[in-house]
């Protein structure tokens, strides 16, 4: 009986969060705006995290490069994960400290027009903020995936996404729900498509 309690009071608070996201689609929509324009320019969508937030990375940016749904045709659209080569990181890490892993490859394959995804449960990893500042400096538009109030990565953040909650496994449930549902509505605006 516990263990049924427990799933049904994750999938509840799971839906509680997303019911709430779902109250203002404003910000949604902003950057679902930006990133339409952005691919339709001939700029691309990057994207960073740690752990479990690096994986969601790698996922949008496949999705964009691959495709995100079999019954929409398209062309590959341009996109990267920070977070996809092992040398440069761990280059980048030794060379430069581990706060520098993404804004330094950021600095060669980042311009002006592009769009970077920051993806961080606490808005504090200091290697997500120095990406963020850098991206600033570069006239990357910035798009924080954040949870809890934000943290110090709202303030880097041209467009924030926060998932009012501190448990990180409930905030990246979200933030991938999120991440789907923006790529999902780019698709719709660049293909014509119709759900």
């Amino acid at each position: 009986m516990r263990e049924i309690n427990r799933i049904q009071e994750s999938l509840w608070r799971s839906a509680a969060l997303k019911t709430a996201l779902a109250s203002d689609p404003a910000p949604i929509i902003a950057v679902v705006d930006r990133c339409a324009q952005a691919i339709a320019a001939g700029h691309k969508l990057m994207f960073c995290g740690n752990g479990g937030s690096a994986a969601d990375a790698q996922h949008l940016a496949t999705e964009l490069l691959v495709r995100l749904r079999g019954t929409v045709v398209r062309n590959s659209w341009p996109a990267l994960a920070l977070t996809l080569d092992p040398a440069m990181l761990t280059a980048a890490g030794n060379d430069f400290g581990f706060d520098e892993i993404f804004a330094r490859p950021l600095q060669g394959l980042g311009q002006a027009g592009d769009v970077l995804f920051a993806i961080t449960t606490s808005g504090r990893s200091a290697n997500i903020l120095r990406a963020l500042q850098t991206a600033r400096q570069l006239g990357i538009t910035t798009v924080g995936l954040l949870g809890g109030d934000g943290g110090p990565a709202r303030a880097w953040c041209d467009h924030a996404l926060i998932v009012p909650d501190t448990e990180t496994m409930r905030i990246q449930e979200c933030h991938i729900t999120l991440g789907h549902i923006i790529l999902e509505l780019v698709e719709d605006r660049l293909t014509g498509a119709t759900p």
